[in-house]
């Protein structure tokens, strides 16, 4: 399996400990990945598009932040960036697995960020990177 990751950097703390939990998650899996990065949330369906469009991947993991501010920017931030991965991965027929943060604070998202269990929330990268190969796996299952 080779698996592409979109990270939007714009929360670069936030971010690391997700990609940290998609990465290390694959790496215990034996899976082979690459990273590319883009400007923010926005973007990432896009990037997701364009590498889909190469056949090289198998599946994608979309990471990013979105963190609530005083306007309604972060509403469409939110539902654009879930609904073009959705589209995307329905279009061409490949998994993509969504680790774009959606939280009222940054208290939220470090704690969805992090790899310890011990704050009461999982790190949403490794369950991206899990979501993807799971559907990897029931894909290779239905082909036999």
């Amino acid at each position: 399996m080779n698996i592409g990751i979109v990270l939007a950097p714009y929360y670069k703390h936030i971010i690391d400990g997700l990609y940290e939990g998609a990465t290390r998650y694959l790496s215990a899996k034996g899976i082979d990945f690459q990273y590319f990065e883009v400007a923010g949330a926005l973007e990432i369906p896009l990037a997701c598009q364009m590498l889909a469009k190469t056949e090289q991947f198998d599946g994608l993991i979309a990471l990013g932040a979105v963190i609530r501010g005083e306007t309604a920017h972060f509403d469409y931030v939110c539902a654009e960036s879930a609904r073009g991965l959705m589209e995307v991965s329905l279009q061409h027929n490949i998994p993509i697995g969504n680790g774009i943060l959606t939280v009222e604070n940054e208290s939220q998202a470090l704690a969805r960020s992090s790899e310890d269990e011990s704050m009461g929330k999982h790190n949403k990268g490794n369950e991206a990177a899990h979501a993807v190969v799971s559907l990897l796996e029931l894909k290779k299952t239905l082909q036999r």
